[in-house]
């Protein structure tokens, strides 16, 4: 027998430590027969009045499985009913005949065997469209309280493998089995896995570069004549509001001007260059490892839509198939509610404003200098935490409304309905977790005002202004606050949760005794057909598997929405935060292990599902990575004082007037030239707030970040200068960076020759044993 020889992007992964194999693991693949096992087990709660219409239905339902020669075995525990459930192998055999004879999906897999995680995928289907007299199907029975819930069973010898080799703590830093999980949860688990473990390791360059970029801003403030600047400076600012507020002196922010240039400085642009050619160059190489395992899987050609038309033919040959459906109506009122859902979360998000301007207004007229001096940080880190708890509250909303949605548009399959609901949900939590950073990325400090015509909130309050030393740190604190509070605590409720409940629910139900002697043996060796364990053990078996957590279709949806964020935080506003790479490393190589000690011991199993892609979740990453070149555009051109230092050093400077000195830094006198001044009597309106000077001090002006005349508070000709500089600075870098995207994914094959030739010698093969059937048949 020829050694079968795996393609070079699966031999690569494995050098680079993301996967391990064991040798030709992808032709290992549990027998057709599983004797001791059941596909599926139903759990209801005991009825005493037979009578009632829920027992009732619950035998009616049961009933119609034997119908379908479905063997039900009926084990009764105190106050549970265990039903398990074992299809007949006629189910297989036409499943394994339609698949042969299919459009789309005859060349998907070897047909010559049904492996359980198959089998368990073909019941589960048959299950969920089977109807009583009354037309409910078991969700709908579920949801009556008929039944309590449905499992398919965990493998006890699978998940021991698992365990050792994956789902543990100290298996960190090794390699994941993909095939190994795909024999056992599916595809669609394993390129879940795949796709996190590339994404994973493919953020140790970012990561490395974002730590240097930070050290580069160490280095950067500590010999910065800016900072000097600011610390040493005698300006007087304005006050932060218009009564109860004090001047304060420039010098008092000289920590935070620090932060500011740790991550405003010229690597930020570099860097921010590198992360959006980094997107493209991540979902390239991702494709071509998709490519070479779906090969190695024969699942290429395999169709979602063509196997859902195979399996219900499998449950009913009389069967109608269901009608492509559009309706405008439909379609105009979803498009509506989306809309009315979106503006719902940006009118929080102004509500996260409006509650920061008032902070930001009382904490300035504090008694304590320190929260006075630091009003406004104080404000913005209040903010994040309110937007946090928004985040969390509004997540179930968006759960809620998106699935509402796709039950209006009525949708065909389950694969069209799965990818409606990707769309809405993410667009939702989209807006939810970014309309405020796009707040202090682009608004904050540029719509309020000037001195004597500030923009205020119900005539009161003033809006936000930056600081003198930049924006760029207001971003950056909610930014933090943000991916830090999310990964920590999603992290800690994503594995204490499950942890907990099984724990609960173990403490709940009498202990078991062991299994026996004879079945143990059975389930350790080679099983013939007919085999079975004794009711004590199917029971002992069951009532561990209902122990642990529900799972349900969407469970992975939730994994995968997650990354998705994560990749969202990590690339869009990148410019402003270099350290997101890392951070985001360090909780994926724990969430790699999370969601696989979750799945494997913590969690009911999981229904196998067969794919061959990460469905629209591939088109989302895309649309970011395109996002995350304009809005990394937009925050180094708009929100940094990259530009504006840049013009001053070459038009205002001394370096640019001729008049320096030989040694004199270039951006000597900058934080002055930024600051514009306005006459205290012009700022309070009348001599009242007098009281706003220091004691003893003769101020008759005060200072702040703007670019307007003294005399009229026009903008001068700097501020022209530097806005057709931002817009230039803007468009030149997108469409350099968008070239570098298009050049790196066209020069990067989606699928390596070896799988492509790999499917076209496979081809040819099965169309030569067709043939060679063909004449047989003749002859």
């Amino acid at each position: 027998m020829p050694i079968h020889r795996r393609q070079a992007s699966i031999e690569m992964l494995e050098i680079l430590g993301v996967v391990k194999e064991n040798g030709n693991e992808q032709q290992s693949l549990p027998p057709v027969l599983t004797p001791l096992s059941y596909d599926y087990v139903l759990v209801a709660k005991m009825i005493n009045d037979q009578e009632r219409e829920r027992f009732r239905k619950q035998t009616e339902y049961i009933d119609e499985l034997k119908k379908k020669n479905f063997k039900v075995t009926k084990i009764i525990d105190n106050e549970l009913v265990f039903y398990g459930i074992q299809a007949p192998k006629e189910i297989f055999e036409k499943y394994r005949y339609l698949l042969k004879v299919s459009d789309a999906c005859n060349w998907s897999s070897d047909q010559s065997i049904v492996p359980l995680s198959t089998r368990i995928r073909i019941v589960h289907f048959i299950l969920g469209h089977t109807y009583i007299h009354s037309g409910e199907n078991l969700r709908e029975l579920i949801n009556m309280k008929v039944f309590e819930t449905k499992f398919c069973l965990h493998e006890k010898k699978k998940q021991k493998e698992l365990k050792a080799s994956w789902a543990r703590w100290t298996a960190c830093l090794q390699g994941q089995p993909i095939t190994a999980v795909r024999n056992y949860f599916g595809e669609k688990v394993a390129l879940y896995f795949l796709w996190l473990g590339w994404y994973t390791f493919l953020l140790i360059p970012p990561a490395i570069i974002g730590v240097i970029v930070f050290l580069y801003g160490i280095s950067y403030y500590k010999h910065s004549p800016l900072l000097n600047e600011v610390c040493n400076s005698n300006a007087t600012m304005c006050p932060l509001c218009d009564k109860g507020c004090k001047v304060w002196q420039l010098n008092d922010t000289c920590t935070y001007t620090k932060v500011t240039l740790l991550f405003d400085n010229n690597g930020t642009v570099f860097f921010a260059m590198f992360m959006a050619i980094w997107a493209t160059l991540f979902l390239e190489f991702w494709k071509r490892h998709r490519a070479s395992y779906v090969c190695e899987w024969k699942v290429s050609d395999w169709s979602e839509e063509e196997e859902e038309l195979i399996l219900e033919i499998v449950n009913d040959v009389k069967c109608e198939p269901k009608q492509f459906r559009h309706s405008y109506l439909r379609s105009t009122l979803v498009l509506i509610c989306v809309t009315v859902m979106i503006l719902v979360i940006i009118g929080l998000t102004s509500a996260v404003v409006v509650f920061r301007v008032i902070a930001a207004d009382f904490l300035a007229k504090d008694s304590w200098e320190f929260l006075s001096n630091h009003s406004n940080v104080g404000a913005m880190m209040l903010g994040g935490f309110l937007h946090y708890f928004i985040i969390t509250v509004m997540t179930r909303v968006n759960w809620i409304v998106a699935r509402r949605l796709c039950d209006i548009e009525e949708i065909r399959s389950f694969a069209s309905t799965e990818k409606s609901f990707t769309v809405k949900m993410f667009t939702f939590q989209f807006f939810t977790y970014f309309t405020s950073l796009f707040y202090a990325a682009f608004i904050l400090g540029r719509i309020n005002g000037r001195p004597g015509n500030y923009v205020k909130i119900a005539d009161r309050w003033r809006l936000e202004e930056c600081h003198p030393s930049g924006c760029l740190t207001d971003l950056f604190i909610q930014m933090t606050i943000i991916m830090v509070l999310k990964q920590t605590i999603s992290n800690v409720f994503e594995f204490t949760g499950p942890w907990l409940c099984r724990f609960w629910n173990r403490r709940r139900t009498q202990k078991l005794q062991r299994k026996c002697a004879h079945c143990y043996l059975k389930d350790d060796s080679e099983t013939k057909d007919g085999d079975e364990l004794c009711e004590n053990c199917k029971l002992r078996d069951w009532l561990s598997n209902y122990r642990l957590n529900d799972v349900d279709s969407f469970s992975l949806f939730s994994e995968f929405l997650e990354m998705v964020i994560q990749f969202s935080f990590t690339t869009i506003f990148v410019a402003a935060f270099p350290l997101a790479p890392l951070l985001a490393l360090l909780n994926n190589v724990v969430e790699i292990r999370l969601d696989a000690i979750k799945m494997v011991t913590l969690e009911r199993r999981m229904v196998p599902k067969k794919t061959n892609n990460i469905g629209v979740w591939l088109d989302i990453l895309e649309a970011i990575g395109v996002l995350a070149v304009i809005v990394n555009g937009l925050v180094i051109g708009i929100s940094s004082d990259f530009i504006p230092r840049l013009v001053y050093r070459y038009r205002y400077s001394p370096c640019a007037n001729g008049t320096a000195a030989p040694d004199t830094d270039c951006m000597v006198g900058y934080i002055k030239n930024t600051l514009s001044t306005a006459t205290m009597i012009y700022v309070n309106g009348s001599n009242k707030y007098s009281e706003g000077i220091p004691p003893g001090s003769d101020v008759s002006y005060c200072s702040y970040k703007d670019y307007r005349s003294k005399e009229d508070y026009s903008h001068t000709q700097q501020f022209w200068i530097i806005l057709a500089a931002r817009f230039a600075f803007v468009i030149l870098f997108e469409h350099v960076v968008v070239i570098c995207k298009f050049i790196a994914a066209g020069f990067i094959p989606n699928a390596p020759i070896e799988v492509k030739n790999s499917r076209l010698l496979d081809k040819l093969k099965r169309l030569k044993e067709e043939l060679q059937s063909f004449d047989h048949l003749i002859i």
